[in-house]
């Protein structure tokens, strides 16, 4: 049997050597995009925020979408109901603008403008997730003008140039989309989000040089107007849950490259609590099992080999003599996964802490976490995805779907506002 062990331990060695020479090339890849000099494409763009509910700093996410550093483009923020507690927020905002602007007026109707902002009123979605259905209203209300289509999450922090740096690559006409990423950041230090932090810094990881195997993020997103039309996004939404699986797959389909921009890593200051980051990581892995079946499984694979390894080497440590062979080699495969997974996560850290400059004293407090919580991550992906195994239900947002398919959705009775 413990010839088993060397087999399976000697594999996940390999696995994250790979891994961690792939944290080097994270990081140059972030070198590599921050070097060039800054993007002259500045064709007029519609900026889409949907929300529901109240995020944690919501007014100040919101408002860095009107401090980008870009002369032409519009924000539009749509809701479900103007009952929604994000509406008093967005129109908050809306009426401060109008007094510095007051040469323009204030319509309330169903689409409100003022000097490039919108509020748009969706209503209530029936067969698909309210931020799909919110989506494929708010593009309805796109100026005739907007030749490229952003979509940002309403938790999500742009930076000034966040805009700037997103587009840029879609003035090559051959790239199909181009993407950032979420990157956790907590208020205060806590196990919960920093445990969410390093999990979801994992996925982070995963984006980079290889166009064609990089995947959009419907947080930080943007496509040509006319590529979205062409495609017809809009249409391939209806019924879904995921609005960047969707457009992911679109992408896949006609063999365009989805590029990933490190300048368009978007900061997520928030807490939250250890029920709320099973939560969270559970419903994105339920998510990725219904729209990218290999992902889940990849997932499960991997982290079940990982824990199966530690488990086991670590009982190796205890019950084999301190001269045996089994002994050493358990020693020297532990010692040497634990010493490529912290280089692994010290090197994505680095790569991030060139990007997100404005949170660096909160990037040096996560050394210490990025760089030891990583042997817990595992155990939670492998959770993650056995709940993914057992249910296609989620709770997302205070509304309770059923994932039937990718192009299926169902709510459920028991949602709340």
């Amino acid at each position: 049997m413990i010839f088993v062990f060397y087999f399976i331990a000697a594999a996940l060695v390999y696995l994250s050597w790979k891994s961690f020479r792939g944290g080097f090339d994270y990081l140059n890849y972030f070198k590599k995009e921050l070097a060039k000099p800054p993007s002259d494409f500045e064709p007029f763009v519609s900026v889409f925020a949907p929300c529901r509910g109240l995020d944690e700093d919501l007014e100040e996410n919101l408002s860095a979408l009107l401090r980008q550093d870009f002369p032409r483009y519009e924000v539009i923020f749509v809701v479900d109901s103007e009952t929604d507690a994000a509406t008093d927020v967005i129109k908050k905002i809306i009426h401060r603008r109008d007094a510095e602007t007051p040469s323009f007026s204030l319509n309330f109707s169903a689409s409100r403008r003022l000097g490039g902002l919108k509020l748009v009123i969706s209503g209530k979605a029936a067969g698909e997730s309210q931020k799909v259905h919110n989506l494929r209203e708010a593009v309805l209300h796109a100026s005739d003008e907007s030749k490229i289509f952003v979509f940002v999450d309403s938790d999500a922090r742009p930076s000034a140039n966040w805009l700037r740096n997103l587009i840029a690559p879609l003035q090559d006409e051959k790239i199909g989309a181009a993407t950032g990423y979420r990157w956790f950041i907590s208020k205060t230090l806590g196990f919960a989000p920093e445990m969410r932090a390093v999990w979801n810094a994992s996925i982070a990881s995963a984006l980079g040089t290889n166009a064609k195997s990089n995947f959009c993020w419907g947080g930080s997103m943007a496509l040509r107007r006319a590529m979205f039309e062409k495609l017809d996004i809009r249409n391939r939404w209806r019924g879904t849950l995921s609005d960047d699986f969707t457009v992911t797959r679109a992408m896949n389909e006609v063999n365009l490259p989805i590029y990933f921009v490190p300048q368009a890593l978007a900061a997520s200051v928030e807490n939250c609590t250890f029920g709320e980051c099973l939560e969270f990581t559970t419903r994105q892995m339920k998510i990725t099992r219904v729209y990218a079946p290999h992902l889940w499984k990849m997932s499960l694979i991997g982290a079940a080999l990982f824990n199966l390894v530690w488990v086991w080497g670590t009982f190796n440590l205890f019950f084999y003599a301190f001269d045996s062979f089994a002994f050493w080699f358990s020693l020297v495969a532990l010692l040497l996964v634990a010493a490529f997974s912290t280089g692994k996560s010290w090197l994505r850290l680095n790569a991030v802490r060139l990007v997100l400059r404005d949170y660096e004293r909160h990037l040096r407090r996560q050394l210490w976490t990025q760089n030891t919580l990583w042997i817990f991550s595992p155990a939670l992906f492998f959770y993650n995805s056995v709940c993914a195994l057992l249910s296609r239900r989620i709770v997302w947002r205070g509304i309770d779907y059923t994932l039937v398919s990718a192009d299926e959705t169902l709510t459920n009775e028991n949602t709340t506002n």
